[in-house]
């Protein structure tokens, strides 16, 4: 959402002053990501680089041998595990570890719960996935609509941080208006998570995807062409969550003109969406084992 730049500069100034301290990602996850990168590396590859680092060979082990994936028998053997489920799908992984292990700390959580806001978001991941299993997404490409639907909302976290009692009155004027709250954090800061997502994404170099996720899944008509689709499902997915009421205090109606438009250019229509309610219920539960991990 665009808002004068007189309006958002002194916050703006203060947010990317607070961006520019987070740390980078750990080295391990750079080279994981480099790694998976070029187009000729191997498992064998992959499983030199993570085992460097001994926390990070663990928590993929455990993730791959969770209800999560519902492997039918225990893999032990972290190459097994990068051929089971596939480099790209380890990438995102060790991406996500990488990521929530900066931004998982309470004391970022001032105007908002920490508990709300990831149940709300590990919701959003789990809607993306199922979504774009629907829309026939690869395998080895669903777990990226996943990781972007599990960090959509990075760019709250700045904001709360920063200024929870100007986030309280966004959070109160998005309630009370029944507008998306990055419309009252237009009004409020003028600037919104969005964009202050895109900026976090930018900052660890994170892949063109991944900034127009957290960019624009409140104006998806602004992403590019080649990540369209994926933007398009996770900011459905976001409303979806929305009307489920998991995690988040946002109203969502399912008659605006924005589901419609949503729905229309994702190829689904509502019974589609409410007939997944118990496989995406069953499956957050499933994925909660990424929050437990990344503790």
């Amino acid at each position: 959402m665009h808002a004068s730049f007189g309006h958002q500069k002194p916050y703006l100034k203060n947010i990317r002053s607070y961006i520019d301290r987070l740390p980078s990602l750990s080295t391990t996850a750079a080279k994981v990501l480099e790694t998976c990168n070029n187009p000729q590396s191997s498992p064998n590859e992959l499983n030199r680089v993570i085992g460097l680092d001994p926390v990070l060979a663990g928590q993929v082990l455990r993730l791959t041998n969770s209800a999560y994936y519902s492997l039918r028998h225990p893999v032990s053997s972290l190459t097994r595990a990068i051929i089971m489920l596939g480099i790209n799908t380890v990438k995102n992984l060790v991406l996500s570890f990488a990521i929530l292990e900066q931004l998982r700390n309470k004391q970022s959580f001032r105007a908002l719960s920490a508990e709300k806001f990831w149940s709300h978001s590990l919701s959003v991941g789990v809607i993306a996935k199922c979504i774009s299993m629907v829309r026939g997404v690869s395998i080895s490409d669903q777990e990226e609509f996943f990781v972007c639907g599990l960090l959509h909302d990075l760019g709250k976290i700045p904001l709360n941080h920063q200024f929870p009692d100007e986030y309280v009155q966004a959070l109160d004027l998005a309630k009370r208006s029944r507008r998306p709250l990055a419309h009252a954090e237009n009004t409020v800061f003028g600037i919104d998570h969005g964009v202050i997502g895109g900026l976090i994404a930018e900052k660890w170099r994170l892949s063109p995807a991944f900034i127009q996720a957290l960019g624009c899944h409140h104006q998806p008509d602004k992403s590019v062409p080649d990540h369209r689709q994926l933007v398009f499902i996770v900011a459905l997915a976001d409303l979806f969550s929305q009307l489920l009421d998991i995690g988040t205090g946002e109203a969502a109606l399912p008659g605006n003109g924005f589901a419609g438009y949503l729905l229309e250019s994702v190829g689904v229509d509502w019974p589609t969406l409410y007939d997944m309610r118990d496989t995406v219920i069953a499956e957050i539960e499933k994925a909660k084992i990424y929050l437990e991990i990344s503790e």
